[in-house]
């Protein structure tokens, strides 16, 4: 029985991407040397109240946690700000290219705007949860 030209073999459906190294893929620390001092803000702003939660989770007091809610909302405004300039960065590259590839670029310029909310909602998720510890250890 003849084999079909439309199905990929069975041994090359599943094999797993491995990216080599040295390429783009692997390539995450210089794509974070090169980025803006606003975009490396809106990443770690996230750490400040995640510290913060975990010092409410072993020392839970009123004013720590008074403290928690400005941290956390700013938290979310880097967050959105950082995305925003992401996004307005890849629109404005967009207009200035040439170069036909607008869809791999808008690709990977949407994915790169996307990891400061990623980050800052993911540490916001851990701090509140020590928060919710801090609750349930107060007296």
């Amino acid at each position: 029985m003849k084999r079909d030209t439309v199905t990929i073999a069975l041994s090359e459906r599943y094999l797993v991407h491995r990216p080599v190294a040295g390429s783009k893929e692997t390539d995450v620390i210089s794509a974070f040397a090169q980025a803006s001092l606003l975009a490396k803000i809106s990443i770690f702003m996230g750490i400040l109240p995640l510290g913060l939660g975990v010092v409410y989770a072993i020392w839970p007091s009123e004013q720590r946690l008074n403290l928690m809610r400005p941290l956390s909302l700013a938290t979310i405004f880097a967050a959105v700000s950082g995305t925003t300039l992401g996004f307005l960065n890849v629109a404005r590259y967009v207009g200035v290219t040439d170069r036909p590839e607008y869809a791999r670029v808008m690709a990977i310029g949407i994915a790169e705007s996307m990891v400061p909310v990623f980050v800052g909602f993911g540490c916001l998720t851990a701090a509140w949860l020590c928060v919710a510890v801090g609750f349930w250890r107060r007296p």
